[in-house]
């Protein structure tokens, strides 16, 4: 326990910093309150998520800590995000700096509650899933969850994370970020498709659970 507990704070207070300078360096001032709020709404709700994985789940937490894909067509897919989101946080700060663009408050302040709210879903959806994992596998025992969530869509992490991430460049204040966050759910697509394949191939039912739920992302759309 005391081993996963400092591997989780490790990594969290990587990610803060690593952040933090992506943000700040580039706007050449720590005076960025689009910044300050993004990272509030970002570390606040994650450090509390982790602490409640730590404390009623450790095994799902050590699972959402492992990052490293066998599959070759998803290490492809992480490849992508490790790029793109760096060069999106970097592009927000020099939109500040620079004053490329300026967003009405309403439109910060909804993406704030967009990112809270997905949140709030994705905490949901980790609940329901006991599997989850940050890697495309089928886990031992592992079990086809077709109730809530899952219920509607067969991808629903996926769904609230483009939510999430959509909503970040927005609470940042710039636009050029958001066109470059618009890379997650086009490399999101890639991943359900080589996933669902994986999961047919390895997890029992999940053929009759494609049947049953038609949906992957969003309902009546795809």
């Amino acid at each position: 326990m005391k081993k996963l507990w400092l591997r989780a704070l490790t990594k969290y207070l990587a990610g803060l910093i690593l952040v933090g300078l992506l943000l700040f360096l580039p706007a050449g001032t720590f005076r960025y309150p689009g910044g300050w709020l993004f990272i509030g709404i970002l570390f606040g709700p994650m450090l509390l998520l982790g602490i409640v994985l730590l404390v009623k789940a450790p095994s799902l937490l050590e699972k959402r800590l492992n990052v490293k894909e066998k599959e070759s067509e998803q290490k492809k897919v992480i490849g992508l995000s490790s790029l793109g989101f760096p060069v999106g946080f970097i592009v927000a700060g020099l939109d500040h700096r620079f004053g490329w663009t300026s967003l009405p408050l309403w439109v910060t302040v909804t993406a704030a509650v967009i990112m809270l709210v997905s949140y709030g879903l994705y905490a949901e959806v980790m609940r329901e899933n006991a599997w989850l994992s940050r890697t495309v596998e089928v886990q031992q025992g592992q079990k086809v969850v077709d109730t809530g969530l899952y219920g509607i869509v067969r991808h629903p992490m996926y769904a609230v994370t483009i939510w999430l991430f959509l909503s970040m460049p927005l609470v940042l204040g710039s636009l050029p970020s958001f066109v470059i966050f618009l890379f997650y759910p086009v490399v999101t697509i890639k991943r359900i498709l080589n996933e669902e394949k994986v999961l047919e191939e390895g997890l029992t039912g999940y053929r009759e659970y494609k049947q049953k739920v038609r949906w992957r992302l969003m309902p009546f759309i795809w």
